[in-house]
């Protein structure tokens, strides 16, 4: 499964109510770490397919999503269960590091 492209609309019904946990990427464009991380998290996304949903969140198109979380450093991965933060970690990482948050 690709990851799904989430936004302020979208957000609830994708993440918060999602049956599954959620792993959401917080990013932008202008973002070399996240340019760099991307490919990890697509991997993600298909190893876990079913299992885990994949969202990312452009940030800049998103200001009142990243304000809620309170987004300071990008990337920030996050993920949610039952509609609650769970965990979360900030900047590169290593896929390894992204399966023991999930």
């Amino acid at each position: 499964m690709k990851e799904v492209i989430v936004n302020v609309n979208n957000f609830e019904n994708e993440v918060l109510k999602s049956e599954t946990p959620v792993l959401v990427d917080f990013w932008a464009t202008w973002c070399g770490p996240c340019q760099m991380l991307a490919p990890t998290v697509s991997a993600i996304a298909e190893k876990y397919d079913g299992k885990v949903k994949v969202c990312k969140v452009d940030i800049d198109e998103n200001i009142p999503l990243a304000e809620k979380y309170g987004i300071e450093v990008i990337p920030t991965l996050v993920v949610f269960d039952g509609g609650k933060e769970k965990t979360r970690n900030m900047g590169l990482m290593t896929a390894a590091e992204i399966e023991k948050m999930l």
